[in-house]
């Protein structure tokens, strides 16, 4: 029996066998595993958008074409965020699943591989509006933690290693002994330290000081209440939407991958651009001055005919047109363009913010401060235009500009400069593809226009005369309005269709377009079976 190591001679082709593959697969698991957990934790110290998954994730939303965008938001809803950073995860696991088990022979591979990862993370993370070097930094830090890794990882699965006397003789490489037991406990161990880090990135990253800054936030009582809401206003009948959208169910469409966490009491507003007197708000500031109370239903340029992205909730907040004229607004200045704290920008026509109408810088919601997820401190409130043009959230900067001088970032990507919200109605109940018994069945919804108001929703029943709903009383112009009308259903197969009247005396087009570029039109029509 001889014992000793075994030489491998150029003669002697040594194949990795399938286990041996399996645990180099393995091996770029678990490396990934430490590389991004370490890149959280430093991302914990540096900030939440620096995080690798954050940064690539927020490139790859700036960067998508309109149509994946729209597909994104029509297929996960508020949870597209969600979709995509599971989808991202999901892609680095593979990718370093694949790459552990082709570097078996190759360790340049995986090492290679973690470089042109962490290089494509910190660029992400520094292209960012709000980007800086130092938000590379996690990315770097996660790569390097990586390679060390794995060379340890691969010396515990016992993976054949190519010393650089190997490398320059051309030889193959010596093959090193599997211990099972040794593997697994290195295994283990890099699972801890992944998981370690990473849920301490996601400490320091939590939100913890900005949910305990939003419980101690005082919302001053409004100088200027909204009226109750009318009686009328809405209708008892089993799914059709409550008149005030709980600020839970509320719709959420932004861009951002990770709600910014602010605290209040380092909150500040500026005010800039073509204006006489450059102004800074502190929250404290703006909670001094007058507020007004109104009720406004907010909707999304992405919502469909029929969608789901619109609610109506009672706001609070300092009128802004009243704050621009402190300012001293220049004539000339066109467009107000509003930032969030991420850097994301919307621009509104200053005439429209300056016409008469409860545009608000809004610090509450249904009677509370604004949720995280909506904008706390603050967040811009305009009715009657769609979101993407006049609803910014966690807002921290207001510039004085023109229209011709500044694309903000939905009109880069092609959407209208401005979008005043299109009169729009919906079936709420019954449901698209219902089925049930004859009888008198109420086919009820909402409808909305907001500043013009409505003033008549009208159904139609498969071909027939189009037959006037019965409104709830109208709360204000700002709002939407509730419908029913009481059908005598018959047995079989029936189209039902919804059609509103403004304020203006427009009633909605037939012609049916996507909400690219200014909004979806066309009138909700679903089907259902009476049986």
């Amino acid at each position: 029996m001889v014992e000793g190591p075994i030489e491998v001679t150029d003669e002697l082709e040594v194949t990795p066998t399938a286990p041996s593959r399996g645990r180099g697969a393995v091996v770029g698991a678990l490396t990934a595993a430490v590389a991004l957990g370490t890149a959280e934790l430093v991302a914990g110290l540096v900030g939440p958008a620096s995080s690798p998954i954050l940064a690539v994730g927020s490139v790859t939303i700036d960067a998508s074409p309109e149509w994946l965008k729209s597909f994104a938001i029509r297929t996960f809803g508020s949870n597209d965020k969600l979709a995509l950073v599971i989808g991202i995860g999901v892609f680095l696991l593979l990718a370093a699943v694949i790459l552990g088990a082709a570097s078996v022979r190759r360790p340049r591979l995986a090492i290679g591989g973690l470089v042109v990862l962490g290089a494509i993370g910190a660029a992400a993370a520094v292209s960012r509006p709000e980007g800086d070097l130092v938000d590379a930094l996690p990315s770097i830090v996660g790569a390097c933690a990586g390679i060390v890794a794995y060379r340890w990882l691969r010396l515990a699965a016992g993976l054949p290693e190519r010393s650089p006397a190997d490398v320059a003789a051309e030889r193959s490489p010596t093959i090193a002994g599997y211990d099972r037991r040794r593997f697994l406990r290195a295994g283990v161990a890099a699972a801890g330290i992944a998981a370690a880090a990473g849920g301490l990135g996601r400490v320091l990253t939590s939100r913890a000081d900005a949910q305990a800054s939003r419980a101690d936030a005082v919302i001053p009582a409004p100088s200027d209440p909204a009226a109750p809401v009318p009686s009328g206003a809405g209708f008892n009948v089993p799914g059709l939407s409550p008149f005030v959208t709980p600020n839970g169910e509320f719709y959420r469409v932004d861009t951002a991958l990770f709600v910014p966490a602010i605290d209040a009491a380092g909150w500040s507003l500026r005010v800039h651009g073509m204006v006489d007197r450059p102004l800074v708000l502190s929250y404290r500031q703006l909670l001094a001055r007058p507020m007004i109370e109104r009720d406004i239903t907010l909707a999304c340029v992405s919502n469909e005919v029929g969608g789901r992205y619109v609610g109506n909730a009672r706001w609070i907040g300092a009128p802004l047109a009243d704050l621009l004229d402190e300012a001293g607004v220049d004539p000339s200045a066109t467009q107000l363009v509003s930032r969030s704290s991420d850097g994301f920008t919307i621009g509104t026509p200053t005439a429209i913010v300056m016409d008469g109408r409860d545009a608000m810088l809004a610090v509450a919601m249904n009677g509370e401060p604004l949720p995280l997820e909506h904008g706390f401190p603050v967040r811009m409130v305009v009715p009657g235009l769609y979101g993407y043009v006049s609803a910014t959230k966690w807002l921290v900067d207001l510039e004085l500009t023109t229209l011709e001088a500044y694309n903000a970032y939905w009109i880069e990507r092609g959407w209208a400069k401005e979008a005043p919200v299109k009169t729009q109605s919906r079936i709420d109940t019954p449901i698209p593809g219902a089925r049930f018994s004859a009888g008198t069945v109420p086919i009820a919804g909402v409808a909305w226009a907001q500043h013009r108001g409505i003033d008549r929703v009208e159904v139609r029943i498969d071909d027939g005369e189009w037959q006037e709903a019965r409104l709830g009383a109208e709360d204000t112009i700002d709002t939407w309005r509730q419908w029913v009308v009481r059908w005598d259903a018959t047995a079989g197969q029936h189209s039902l269709a919804v059609r509103a009247t403004d304020g203006d005396g427009e009633t909605q087009t037939t012609l049916v377009e996507p909400p690219f570029p200014s909004g979806a039109t066309g009138h909700h029509t679903i089907e259902v079976e009476v049986i």
